[in-house]
């Protein structure tokens, strides 16, 4: 576990920080219910590029996206070394498909840089902000942007 922790008496934030592609991402670790590893899933008709499919998550149809994919990069074909982050986006679950988890990181909010003004409204629309902890650059996630009716329904 990474502490950058730069003022004890801020209020501190655990992150869940991984790896998709070449980029490393993070998302608030309350909004993560489980890590588990790569199950195949059922693709489903008719469902978005970055939709992979669904899984059996005992008992209950777990839609898995595929996050590559959903940032605008090419599909990942996913394999035994890929995980499946389980989280709460609102009121339903869904799983993220990722390369890797890296790390649970501690951080205050002042630790959190604003996204720069030259990246496209799509990526500030994913990204709430950027952690820089020790030369690595993660991007915090905003996880109400990953499903499209979701941001509807915020609207």
């Amino acid at each position: 576990m990474i502490e950058a922790v730069t003022n004890a008496s801020e209020p501190r934030r655990e992150l869940v920080s991984f790896r998709a592609g070449d980029q490393e991402y993070c998302v608030d670790i309350m909004a993560v219910r489980e890590i588990r590893g790569w199950t195949p899933s059922t693709t489903l008709p008719q469902s978005p590029p970055y939709v992979c499919g669904v899984i059996n998550l005992r008992g209950a149809v777990l839609p898995i996206i595929d996050f590559n994919c959903r940032l605008g990069r090419d599909p990942v074909e996913p394999s035994a070394r890929h995980v499946i982050i389980v989280t709460h986006i609102g009121a339903r679950l869904v799983g993220l498909l990722v390369d890797a988890v890296s790390d649970i990181l501690t951080v205050t909010n002042d630790s959190i840089q604003p996204t720069p003004d030259v990246a496209c409204d799509t990526v500030r629309s994913f990204v709430r902000g950027i952690l820089a902890i020790d030369g690595r650059m993660i991007s915090l996630v905003a996880l109400d942007r990953i499903l499209p009716e979701l941001e509807a329904e915020a609207a």
